[in-house]
């Protein structure tokens, strides 16, 4: 997708290096409509510069940072120099997953979707979400529910979730926690196998989140979980012992949690 009108003052823009004079260097803004920055010479980089060829090459890909904008003289000027490693490699990772969602907005809606579509799906993106690859990304982790509040129609929302799902990598983290179940009870062994299944979340845990319970060794049960973010993971886990404990000491057993495993008896 490009943006029509101007970048802003501040701005890091990725562009192509079109045209190199002795003066500085013009840079086709790939971002935007038809616009066309320039990098003085003085901006190119720190330091006496004696051939501005040294430095930048016709074609060659960059990330400049906006320092003006005049609309009336359709000028933009950039600078080289005002741009760090961190900021370059970020700019140009962010500008990839744009050309990502460009190709799943093409597989959501046809290669010959229609401007319509595009933009009535992009500003709802850019609306709740800041870029379209960031609301195919939550797509894909919260399915339907991350656009109900979107004015987008149940067909494209249908149309997103399922392009999202299958071709977005969603970043998981993944927490673990363990804890002790006893119960004296009688039926303590049926107890036990319900704090179990409500510790696994009795099947009703969201869809980004994947809960796993698994024996380690008498009283002992191991805790993982993953999901798109610790905050969520941490809270599952805790969520997911407290489930367990609740059930258990309701019929007067035991529960412990704790996030290192328990060390074995000599």
């Amino acid at each position: 997708m490009k943006y029509t009108g101007y970048p802003e003052p501040g701005e890091l823009v990725v562009g192509r290096v079109d045209e190199i004079e002795d003066f500085g260097v013009f840079v086709d803004l790939l971002e935007y409509e038809d616009k066309r920055g320039l990098v003085h010479v003085s901006e190119v980089a720190s330091g006496w510069i004696k051939n501005v060829r040294d430095h930048v090459n016709v074609d060659q890909r960059v990330v400049a940072k906006v320092l003006d904008v005049d609309k009336d003289a359709q000028q933009i000027d950039l600078s080289l120099k005002d741009v760090n490693d961190h900021q370059h490699s970020e700019k140009i990772q962010d500008w990839k997953n744009e050309q990502k969602a460009d190709n799943w907005m093409e597989l959501a809606f046809g290669e010959n979707i229609d401007d319509e579509t595009y933009y009535a799906v992009a500003e709802e993106f850019l609306a709740a979400f800041g870029s379209l690859y960031d609301g195919f990304e939550q797509a894909a982790i919260h399915g339907e529910s991350a656009l109900e509040d979107t004015d987008l129609d149940e067909d494209r929302i249908e149309a997103i979730v399922e392009t999202a799902r299958e071709n977005v990598s969603v970043p998981y983290v993944e927490v673990t926690g363990y804890v002790d179940l006893e119960c004296p009870d009688p039926d303590g062994v049926d107890v036990v196998r319900k704090a179990l299944e409500a510790a696994e979340g009795n099947g009703e845990l969201p869809e980004e989140i994947q809960l796993e319970v698994t024996y380690v060794g008498a009283p002992e049960y191991r805790i993982k979980v993953q999901a798109p973010d610790y905050k969520t993971a941490e809270t599952a886990l805790e969520d997911s012992a407290d489930r367990a404990s609740s059930l258990l000491t309701d019929h007067g057993g035991r529960a412990e949690f704790h996030r290192e495993r328990a060390e074995a008896d000599e």
